[in-house]
């Protein structure tokens, strides 16, 4: 047995420092919980208000915008209305509003965050064990001070996910801007550019292709947090997996998770082809 003379323990601090942060700064956390809950209501309304052919025929467009590909226009077309012959339309909706509020979150985090570790050495040697501990700790672990700061509901579903989501996001960024070929940042800078038009017209159009690989990966990795969410009062098909789970109806968990894996398969190939896409026109130009 280990010596109990060795043991530390950081359980008591941590909880200080949260309860703390409740206390003292309750007001903040409620105004930024009222802020991305009316975002997340909002973003409901518009896609569990339009008509389902319109949402289907929204990613058919989406779809050919990005791979060109007739057949799988007709793929995607085919599975969303599974999805809506499941009887699972709306709960599908309710989870792809919660995801896309996460993926915005991430992209407003994880793009500007992945330029700065890309253009400060130091910064990305504080940051890349902080993101190693974010990828690899357990995603329950994120429930409880999300619960704790923001309480129940939608809000700390979507901040928990986040958490988890935004770290592949952050190194893609941070690699595709330093993959850039130096040739050409020294050819821009000769010809007078400003480093913030080199970052906007040269760095980030050539790494779009890995910046959409990354925000590939996040939405994946949103996704799979839908289940873990939903014990926190996330709504949407991972309540329908956990409910499944609860009452040991497998048929009900089944439909669910075919829900969810239809919804990433549409989003992977979509944005695949996005980054596809500009992969082509970045080797043709």
């Amino acid at each position: 047995m280990f010596p109990d003379s060795f043991h530390i323990s950081i359980r008591g601090p941590i909880n200080t420092a949260v309860q703390s942060l409740v206390v003292n700064y309750g007001f903040v956390f409620k105004a930024i919980s009222q802020t991305i809950l009316q975002a997340i209501l909002f973003i409901e309304w518009i896609v569990r208000g339009l008509p389902w052919w319109l949402v289907i025929i929204a990613f058919m467009v989406l779809t050919w915008q990005a791979t060109r590909k007739v057949a799988l226009v007709v793929i995607v077309a085919v599975m969303l209305f599974v999805i809506g012959a499941l009887g699972l339309w709306d709960l599908a909706m309710q989870t792809l509003a919660l995801m896309l509020m996460a993926t915005l979150i991430s992209v407003a985090i994880g793009v500007p965050m992945g330029i700065w570790l890309a253009k400060s050495r130091l910064m990305r040697g504080i940051t890349l064990p902080v993101l190693d501990v974010m990828q690899t700790m357990p995603s329950f672990v994120y429930l409880i001070p999300a619960i704790m700061l923001f309480g129940l509901g939608k809000v700390p579903a979507v901040l928990a996910t986040i958490v988890y989501a935004v770290p592949p996001l952050i190194r893609l960024t941070d690699l595709g801007i330093r993959q850039v070929d130096g040739e050409v940042v020294e050819a821009a800078t000769a010809f007078g550019g400003s480093p913030r038009q080199i970052l906007f017209g040269v760095e980030l159009p050539l790494a779009t292709p890995t910046i959409m690989a990354g925000l590939n990966q996040t939405i994946m990795m949103a996704l799979s947090m839908v289940v873990v969410a939903s014990m926190i009062g996330a709504r949407g098909l991972g309540e329908q997996v956990l409910n499944g789970i609860q009452t040991l109806d497998v048929g009900k968990g089944l439909e669910a998770g075919l829900g969810i894996v239809i919804l990433a398969i549409v989003l992977d190939r979509i944005t695949q082809g996005f980054g596809g896409s500009k992969l082509e026109d970045g080797q043709n130009g």
